[in-house]
């Protein structure tokens, strides 16, 4: 099951990623970032932009950390998960109340693998700072606890990503391979 569920991970890395990119307000090589990771941009020239921004633009602390998650975003695009996580890494240094890169964190660390736990700690700790795309985190962190064997878990972080935005098919189709079975509770 762990293969498959795996499989099933990297086919949606990128549609995954693209959903927990942070905003840049105002405009400039740091916006121009966000709308790369947004809108999955050819993944070359949207590093040398986010890099630019980082190196060249006076950013504001927030839109520093959102600019460092972005391009995280466009690594795991790449498929560089090391990369990836150094971003998030440091976006966190700088805002550790920041959810998406705390959710971003977690989502490369199940792509890279090996460190389920870790990534399901660092889902938990980004919906506990109310993303601004719950399913995300959600729909990854039911991946994981799958893996983990957290069956009653995967089922109702499923159900909380459907529920977090109605329409999504995906979640709505894992939880087409559950069936909840009812149990009488015995009296004593």
């Amino acid at each position: 099951m762990r293969g498959h569920l795996a499989g099933a991970v990297l086919l949606a890395a990128t549609a995954i990623a693209a959903e927990a990119s942070v905003t840049v307000i105002g405009g400039g090589l740091g916006r121009e970032c966000y709308l790369a990771a947004e809108f999955r941009r050819e993944t070359g020239m949207s590093l040398d932009v986010c890099t630019r921004a980082l190196q060249q633009e006076t950013l504001s602390r927030r839109d520093r950390a959102a600019t460092l998650v972005n391009r995280g975003i466009i690594h795991m695009q790449a498929r560089d998960m090391d990369r990836a996580l150094a971003d998030y890494d440091a976006a966190l240094r700088i805002d550790p109340k920041l959810a998406e890169a705390h959710v971003n964190r977690g989502i490369a660390l199940l792509y890279r693998g090996g460190a389920d736990r870790e990534a399901l700690e660092a889902l938990s700790t980004g919906l506990s700072l109310k993303p601004a795309r719950p399913e995300v985190a959600y729909y990854t962190r039911a991946i994981v606890h799958e893996m983990l064997g957290n069956i009653r878990a995967a089922y109702e972080d499923y159900q909380a990503a459907a529920a977090a935005k109605p329409g999504w098919e995906e979640p709505i189709e894992q939880l087409k391979r559950f069936s909840v079975e009812r149990r009488p509770v015995g009296r004593g």
